[in-house]
């Protein structure tokens, strides 16, 4: 199929994200787009079926590219769904969303017209995809006590408040944690410890904590983990604050390991997330699709 026939441009977007700033766009968007010679077809976020049903359907020889718009938990999603279906087109982003973690690691603009010129240029950056069971991610995976608090932060406050939302409810839950034991096995070491909270990072922010793994190469193939090991609470108080700096990783009470094949095993029932959404139970087994996606960017790194 020539690049000429490939006219359409799938449309993937979330109108609740954030604060309504790309459901107050659409009408341009489109316009931009239709004014370039593609046609948009739109597909609104619905819980994931929509864009299940609608990449599944597509023959993708007649599409130039997706575009998702919202937030992380919008853009994983749509990238479990390409994945799913075996949809290989580049993505273009419009971080609009309240977490715009995945995005920020690439840089792109925050205001509408210039993530159209993105979405319409022709550079992208290639990114890893991280696999837990038989889920995809973008960013983390998390898991622990500290988990409760993305989960059980009201969506209007997250909405209104955004990181600060974060802040304040993972302030109030400290005094409530409780060390979990967990079993760590990679393909040439086993660990066994007691912690807090855990973190397997394909990127490098999460939650809006800018340097939570301020290693992390999104296209090295690895996975970085993050074990916040079992301490007295009066020294896990400013070692938060260390993590929303970045400046924590050679702290005694945290472990960190690079992998691209991890089973984390426990006999307590452990709270679990990816991406911001309910994870699945413990045993949990962790790969990665190196250079799975395609990101449209502003400079580009095509490989």
């Amino acid at each position: 199929m020539s690049v000429e026939k490939r006219q359409k441009v799938l449309l993937f977007y979330n109108p609740h994200s954030g604060n309504g700033m790309f459901k107050n766009n659409l009408d341009g968007i489109i316009d931009r787009f239709q004014e370039s010679g593609f046609q948009v077809v739109p597909v609104r976020a619905a819980k994931g079926t929509a864009i299940q049903r609608a990449l599944a359907e597509m023959d993708q020889s007649m599409y130039r590219q997706i575009v998702v718009a919202g937030g992380d938990g919008t853009i994983n999603i749509c990238v479990n769904a390409m994945i799913r279906n075996n949809i290989d087109l580049p993505l273009a982003i419009f971080p609009t969303g309240t977490a715009n973690d995945f995005a920020s690691y690439f840089a792109l603009p925050k205001d509408i017209e210039s993530m159209v010129d993105v979405a319409m240029g022709d550079k992208y950056t290639y990114a890893d995809v991280g696999k837990c069971n038989d889920r995809y991610f973008i960013n983390v995976a998390a898991m622990g006590s500290l988990v409760d608090v993305s989960q059980k932060t009201d969506p209007n406050l997250k909405n209104t408040l955004g990181v600060v939302a974060y802040y304040l409810k993972g302030a109030s839950e400290v005094v409530k944690l409780r060390a979990l034991p967990v079993k760590l096995t990679t393909d040439d070491k086993v660990i066994e410890e007691e912690m807090y909270f855990m973190l397997v990072m394909n990127g490098m922010s999460a939650g809006g904590f800018k340097k939570l793994s301020p290693t992390s190469d999104i296209q090295d193939g690895k996975l970085n983990v993050i074990l916040f090991r079992k301490m007295p609470i009066i020294e896990l108080v400013p070692l938060l604050f260390g993590v929303i700096s970045g400046n924590y990783l050679e702290n005694k009470n945290i472990l960190t390991f690079e992998t691209d094949n991890l089973v984390i095993e426990s006999e307590e029932d452990i709270s679990t997330d990816v991406d911001g959404e309910h994870g699945e139970k413990l045993p949990l087994h962790f790969s990665v699709l190196e250079k799975k996606l395609r990101i449209f960017t502003e400079k580009g790194n095509q490989l």
